[in-house]
């Protein structure tokens, strides 16, 4: 079955009072388990905010370099992401939109490219 990355960028979250947040959590988490009930969870999970580490890992100097912190250029970064293994682009879109739901802000919904197997 296709694999769907369900995903948000933290800046997509908005400012919310510390109550609305709580409410969040236990409306993701039974999204969580309805999808392992389903049989569709591959895994799911938050990104640390500002107090989590974050690295760059850039190759394009011919060398790699490992710096602390994302590009400065970068105006968003990833919150948060679903991984579920669903038949078809309309299930996906059906997981995407429950998880929105329970989050609260907005999700994107990308298909993985099948993975090819080694000969």
């Amino acid at each position: 079955m296709p694999e769907y990355l369900i995903y948000f960028n933290q800046q997509w979250v908005g400012d919310h009072p510390e109550e609305w947040y709580h409410g969040r959590g236990d409306r993701a988490r039974a999204v969580t388990e309805e999808m392992k009930a389903a049989g569709v969870y591959v895994f799911a999970g938050g990104l640390e905010e500002e107090d989590g580490p974050i690295y760059n890992a850039d190759p394009t100097s011919g060398e790699v370099l490992v710096t602390d912190g994302p590009y400065v250029e970068t105006k968003e970064y990833l919150g948060g992401f679903a991984l579920v293994s669903v038949a078809d682009d309309e299930a996906a879109k059906m997981w995407a939109a429950k998880v929105a739901e329970a989050c609260g802000w907005p999700h994107e919904i990308r298909r993985f490219k099948p993975q090819r197997l080694a000969k």
